[in-house]
């Protein structure tokens, strides 16, 4: 069944490329806003090797361009990334860091955990925890990135007039959504790249010499300790459980990834790259709106990102820090905004096309449940309740923990009745497994996925 899948996602993937080249092509830009930055920080800082994270990177988006099917993205692990970036970690400290996560997402998905996180966290919860992801990213553009900036400076090739002027070519594509946005910006912030650092910030031929890295016992505490555990609410949260949700809304005709393939998936980035000092990976939420709304469509958008990226670790490396570095803000700040508003928007659905509001009709067909006038506004504050906290304590943990609170209080006596309908639903999902997986033809295959 795996290949057979494979097999029809690799034909959609054609079928894109061939319908859309230049929206496939920027829609695969669409999370630069949230790579670059991290990325070129912990390669100055030297707590990562950026040939190396380019080189397996690139291989981990083709690897989920042709396993999923989606534009899902590779980008850092933030909370990670946050924590090495003031703390100057080591190489070590920082791929220990990744480990330690990973090693939890990978138990997690391996013994079934992370599909009964999916049943028992309720949809206006994970919608909270996108809504919220979304607006840090846009609270994230103009703190970091367009703040700082004034009309005129820090120089005449990136300030708030190129920003402004980045921001109405963004409206302008609202009309026109064929224009490649993301490929269009990201040619000329190379090009202002180039003339804010100079001649010699070009990149030169480096040929990629990879080495590995064993952590010591305390660079391995260091990074476990102080960025690792708290990285896994994050991960699981919104790089896991929102970006299966979100693949749902976004790209209905597709099928959805799980939970567990993209636990694993998560796992298997970090377990591999990190031992050759690689930056710690995950696929999120954010990154998949952000390529959605620049155009990208299918898995093969991701696949030629990653293929850039080898040819880029490959041959360039470590060369390519100054010119990055120069890239400017107010670009990047205008791609970040632009994938944290269309992040936000998936929690319009939550009272009108959320996937807990459907149920099967009496013709075995699907219909969506009406929501009452009460019932509608209990949703709204549990979501709003997730966003709140995440956003008031930036951290997702504390987001999930506010709306599962607020969930609790509003369903009070209920709350047996909905465990019990978790376990029961928990266990028709292993009977549908086990159906699926005595399938033993193309044909049995076809037949039980045009019964469900």
């Amino acid at each position: 069944m795996a290949f057979t899948q494979i097999r029809r996602l690799h034909a959609n993937n054609v079928a894109v490329l061939r319908s859309s080249p230049l929206s496939e092509i920027s829609g695969s830009l669409g999370d630069l806003g949230t790579l670059l930055p991290l990325m070129i920080a912990l390669a100055v800082n030297n707590s990562i090797s950026l040939s190396t994270t380019l080189v397996f990177s690139g291989l981990w988006n083709i690897f989920t361009g042709v396993a999923f099917g989606i534009p899902l993205p590779v980008q850092p692990m933030k909370a990670v990334a946050a924590v090495a970036i003031a703390r100057k970690f080591t190489i070590e400290e920082t791929i220990s860091a990744g480990f330690t996560t990973s090693g939890f997402v990978f138990i997690f998905s391996i013994t079934g955990l992370l599909r009964w996180f999916t049943h028992v966290i309720p949809t206006p919860v994970v919608k909270g925890i996108q809504v919220g992801a979304g607006l840090s990213l846009v609270l994230s553009a103009g703190i970091s990135l367009l703040q700082p900036l004034g009309w005129t400076t820090p120089n005449p090739f990136d300030n708030l007039l190129w920003a402004l002027s980045a921001f109405i070519f963004l409206l302008l594509t609202q009309k026109l959504p064929k224009i490649p946005y993301a490929l269009i910006i990201f040619l000329l912030g190379l090009i202002l790249s180039l003339v804010i650092a100079g001649p010699h910030s070009l990149p030169s031929f480096r040929f990629w010499h990879p080495r590995t890295y064993l952590p010591t016992w305390p660079a391995f505490q260091s990074g476990a300790l102080n960025a690792g555990l708290g990285q896994i609410p994050l991960t699981t949260l919104n790089s896991i459980i929102a970006v299966s949700y979100l693949s749902s809304d976004l790209l209905p005709h597709l099928p959805t990834p799980s939970v567990t393939r993209i636990g694993i998936s998560v796992a298997l980035m970090n377990l591999v790259g990190g031992w050759f000092g690689a930056m710690p990976v995950c696929h999120g939420s954010g990154g998949l709106a952000a390529q959605y709304r620049f155009g990208a469509r299918s898995g093969a958008s991701i696949i030629i990102l990653g293929a850039f990226k080898i040819l880029l670790g490959l041959f360039f490396g470590e060369s390519l820090v100054s010119l990055l570095k120069a890239y400017p803000k107010g670009l990047l700040g205008i791609m970040v905004l632009a994938a944290g508003l269309e992040l936000a928007k998936v929690g319009e659905s939550l009272n009108n096309g959320a996937r807990d509001l459907w149920e099967v009709s009496e013709g075995n067909g699907k219909r969506q449940r009406e929501v009452g006038e009460e019932e509608r506004m209990e949703r709204w504050t549990v979501m709003f309740m997730t966003i709140g906290g995440l956003l008031a304590f930036k951290n997702d943990g504390v987001g999930f923990l506010a709306g599962m609170l607020s969930w609790a209080f509003y369903r009070g006596a209920d709350l047996r009745g909905w465990v019990r309908g978790v376990w029961e639903s928990w266990r028709g999902q292993r009977n549908e497994t086990e159906e699926w997986r005595a399938a033993t033809t193309v044909e049995e295959e076809e037949a039980l996925l045009s019964e469900s």
